[in-house]
C-alpha cells in the first residue's frame, strides 16, 4: 500500500506520460461510470500488462485525457461503495480483481487510481467470458494473437529497455553524452533532421534515441552513458565487465558505466598478436592482427555489454 504522498507522486508520473499506453487510461469519471465499460477495461488493462511484462495497469478516474488535467471525479463517493467493486469484478473475471483502490485530492480535486494486477502466465483475464485488449488508446477485442502470447507466457521482456524511476540527468557522463551526440550525428548526417540536432536538448536527444521514455531513463541509457556512480541504480543487476589476463604473468581490471567509453577502453587491454602469412606468389609475407577489431567489438558490444544484467547471476 502506497502513502497519499506517495499516490500523489504516482499520479503526477502518470499524468506526465505524453500519451494514453496499452497499460495506462484517464477517464473524467465526473459523477458515475458504466459498469460494463468498468469491467471491459479491467480485462484490457490487466491483459496488456501481462504481455508488457508490467507488475500493474492503472485506470484514473477525475482526469480530462487530452489535457491532462484534473477535473475531479465523485465516482461511488461512498469508500465502503468504492472499495465494494473489488467483489463486482471479481464474480465476473474469474476471480481478479483491483490490487489496491487508491483515492487521493490534487488540487482539492477528488481523483481515483485502480491499481490493476496483470493477468495470471498463460491465463489471460476474461470479463463475462469474453477477452480484451488495447489498440493504441482504443478499447478492443483480444486479438488472436496476443491471446497465444498470454497462454504460451511469451512475454518479451527487455530488461533494458525499463525505467530507472529516480534516474535523472545529472547521473549521465557528460563526455559519453557528448560522445553519443556525435555518433549519432555522423550515423545520421544524410537524414532531413540532422541539421537539427545542434539544437536539441540533451533530454530531447536522448528521447529521439529512445534511450528516454516519456522523459525516464531507462538502463540502457545508464549502461551506455551513466557515471560510473550512477550504478546503483540498475541494483541488484551488477553492470561491470571484467578484462582478465591469464598465463605467465596474471591481471584483471573491472570496467562499468559509461560502456559508451569504458568498452573502447576495455579492447585496448586486449592483446592482439600480429601474425604472419605466407603467399606463393609474394615475396614479402602478409601481417594481420590474430582477431579483427571489428570482430571484438562486436562480441563486446552485442554480447557483453548489452546483456541482460537482469538474468546475470
Amino acid at each position: 500500500m502506497m502513502t497519499n504522498a506517495e499516490v500523489l507522486d504516482k499520479l503526477r508520473d502518470l499524468l506526465g506520460n505524453p500519451h494514453e499506453s496499452e497499460c495506462l487510461e484517464f477517464k473524467e469519471a465526473r459523477s458515475s461510470f458504466s459498469s460494463e465499460e468498468m469491467g471491459k477495461y479491467f480485462s484490457a488493462l490487466s491483459n496488456e500488462a501481462n504481455l508488457s511484462g508490467e507488475s500493474s495497469a492503472w485506470l484514473v478516474f477525475g482526469v480530462i485525457d487530452k489535457s491532462r488535467t484534473v477535473c475531479g471525479s465523485q465516482y461511488r463517493a461512498d469508500p465502503v461503495s468504492l472499495h465494494s467493486l473489488k467483489h463486482e469484478v471479481a464474480q465476473f473475471t474469474g476471480g481478479v480483481t483491483f490490487k489496491t483502490i487508491y483515492t487521493t485530492l490534487c488540487d482539492e480535486k477528488r481523483v481515483i487510481l485502480f491499481e490493476i494486477p496483470p493477468a495470471s502466465t498463460g491465463i489471460p483475464t476474461p470479463y463475462k467470458g469474453h477477452y480484451y485488449g488495447r489498440d493504441g488508446e482504443s478499447l478492443v477485442p483480444l486479438s488472436l494473437q496476443k491471446m497465444e502470447r498470454i497462454r504460451r507466457g511469451d512475454v518479451p521482456l527487455d530488461w533494458s529497455g525499463e525505467i530507472c524511476p529516480n534516474a535523472t540527468l545529472e547521473d549521465l557522463d557528460d563526455t559519453a553524452l557528448q560522445l553519443a551526440r556525435s555518433y549519432f550525428r555522423e550515423k545520421n548526417k544524410y537524414k532531413e533532421f540532422s541539421k537539427d540536432t545542434e539544437e536539441w536538448s540533451d533530454a530531447e536527444f536522448l528521447e529521439k534515441c529512445r534511450l528516454t521514455k516519456a522523459g525516464k531513463i531507462t538502463r540502457a541509457c545508464i549502461l551506455l552513458l551513466g557515471r560510473f556512480e550512477s550504478a546503483f541504480h540498475l541494483e541488484p543487476a551488477v553492470a561491470q565487465i571484467t578484462w582478465k589476463l591469464e598465463g605467465e604473468q596474471r591481471a584483471y581490471e573491472h570496467f562499468g558505466p559509461p560502456f559508451l567509453r569504458t568498452t573502447t577502453e576495455l579492447y585496448a587491454r586486449v592483446r592482439n598478436p600480429i601474425q604472419k602469412m605466407e603467399s606463393p606468389s609474394e615475396l614479402i609475407p602478409y601481417e594481420f592482427p590474430v582477431y579483427e577489431k571489428s570482430v571484438i567489438l562486436e562480441a563486446l558490444h552485442n554480447a557483453v555489454a548489452h546483456q541482460d544484467y537482469g538474468s546475470v547471476k
